[in-house]
């Protein structure tokens, strides 16, 4: 018996590589690291940091709801951002805007990305 069940949906931009949109173990739902990709374009949705944050909010909400969850389930969060010192403030104040507290604890660091200012991965508690 396999202790993984994946997690997938058409809401939010398909895998490119080897890795699943998400995966359910040990009580958890685990995500991949998704950008400000549009689900049904693939295109990069947004040029600005606020823009890019939205985006990316909107496709980790949506597999997050393919499991019944939400941000309030969310304990943990790492945040790529291309741009660390320029865009935290305002990525910070619209990812702000998508939890409640408590906030999931957080790691926040500078990357080189590939055509896009960030990138999150969330690690959420099941219901």
């Amino acid at each position: 018996m396999d202790r993984r069940q994946v997690i997938s949906t058409q809401a939010a931009p398909q895998p490119v590589g080897a890795y699943s949109q998400a995966i359910v173990a040990g009580g958890f739902l685990h995500t991949s690291g998704l950008g400000p990709h549009d689900p049904v374009t693939g295109r990069v949705a947004g040029r600005t940091i606020e823009e890019q944050t939205e985006q990316t909010m909107r496709n980790l909400a949506s597999v997050l709801n393919a499991h019944g969850l939400d941000f309030s389930d969310v304990v943990r969060a790492t945040v790529h951002l291309q741009h660390l010192n320029r865009d935290f403030d305002d990525f910070n104040a619209v990812y702000e805007r998508h939890l409640t507290p408590p906030y999931p604890v957080r790691t926040t660091v500078g990357a080189d990305l590939a055509n896009v200012l960030l990138e999150i991965d969330m690690m959420a508690v099941l219901r």
